[in-house]
């Protein structure tokens, strides 16, 4: 679902990128024909894709606000169209600077393939939008040209594809870089640019897998929350402070779902009026009301208390 176009010269270089992404929701089949049908030019407009996708039975999640191409430094620019497969998110990136460029492809967030190159045209989208935009760039590019010309013809390449086929939104991100670098240096800049960027997608996929387990793990544990059922009895007295000795179906654990106790252990509890409480109470449950059963007296703790596995 994207179009980046580049250019890459020796006073400086240009990147443009569209903002479409597509969300396909629906069976794999059919999901797979409108694909088929988008990418080959057969749908041509945002209307027909969605009476395409409706026949289909396809629901379909339309954005125009994707961040494609981007600045990371006084030099560099980065262009990206990332795909998935059934067994893992592919990313190809160009890194573009004055007299200079590396193209990248990731699989996950390890370097695949690396190329460079110190001056071209680079297009990256699907077939269809691959074809438009080179045949558009060849009707209007000119014999010479300065940065702000190419800037102007990438703007009209957007707008053109984008008005025949709905893979390319209308709005786009265009930036140009000046800069004075030979190609030596350029390349050096452009390597660095691309260990740094790729050392923070490897943090970000390990920062997003960590929150991906704890929210599994989240899941897991709310499942076995106790709201209704019998906790343990109270083994000792401390003016406000009891200590509750868990049944062997139940175990407590902290707020970042850490076992505290497990059945049979002790925990304490707070009471407001320890007086409404005698050893051998049985700490309960009911309508979701922490108390002592005998009394109904409320009582708080800190931890949270939950089945125990089998």
């Amino acid at each position: 679902m994207s179009l980046i176009m580049s250019y890459v010269g020796s006073n400086g270089c240009v990147i443009a990128g569209d903002k479409r992404r597509i969300g396909f929701l629906g069976d794999k089949e059919k999901r797979e024909k409108l694909e088929e049908d988008l990418y080959s030019g057969i749908i041509k407009t945002d209307e027909e894709l969605i009476k395409r996708a409706g026949a289909l039975q396809i629901s379909l999640k339309i954005t125009d606000d994707a961040e494609k191409v981007r600045v990371i430094d006084d030099n560099v620019v980065v262009g990206e169209v990332a795909f998935k497969t059934p067994f893992e998110a592919r990313r190809k990136r160009i890194y573009a600077a004055t007299n200079g460029y590396i193209i990248v492809e990731l699989i996950g967030s390890n370097i695949d393939k690396m190329q460079d190159g110190d001056s071209s045209i680079i297009v990256f989208g699907n077939k269809i939008t691959k074809k438009m935009a080179n045949e558009h760039l060849q009707k209007h590019w000119k014999s010479k040209i300065n940065l702000k010309d190419v800037a102007e013809i990438f703007k009209k390449v957007m707008e053109e594809v984008a008005s025949k086929t709905p893979s390319v939104g209308k709005k786009y991100d265009i930036f140009i870089k000046h800069s004075n670098l030979d190609k030596k240096e350029s390349q050096r800049i452009l390597r660095e640019a691309v260990v740094v960027d790729v050392k923070k997608l490897q943090e970000w996929r390990e920062n997003l897998k960590k929150e991906q387990m704890e929210v599994s793990k989240t899941i897991e544990f709310a499942s076995k929350i106790i709201n209704e059922g019998e906790i343990g009895k109270v083994k000792s007295i401390d003016g406000n402070k009891l200590k509750i000795i868990l049944n062997k179906d139940i175990q407590a654990f902290d707020v970042e779902w850490n076992l505290v106790a497990e059945p049979g252990n002790l925990i304490e509890m707070n009471i407001d009026d320890p007086s409404t409480v005698e050893v051998g109470d049985m700490a309960v449950i009911e309508n979701e009301n922490l108390c002592i059963r005998r009394t109904k007296s409320t009582l708080q703790c800190e931890v949270i208390l939950c089945k125990a596995d089998k």
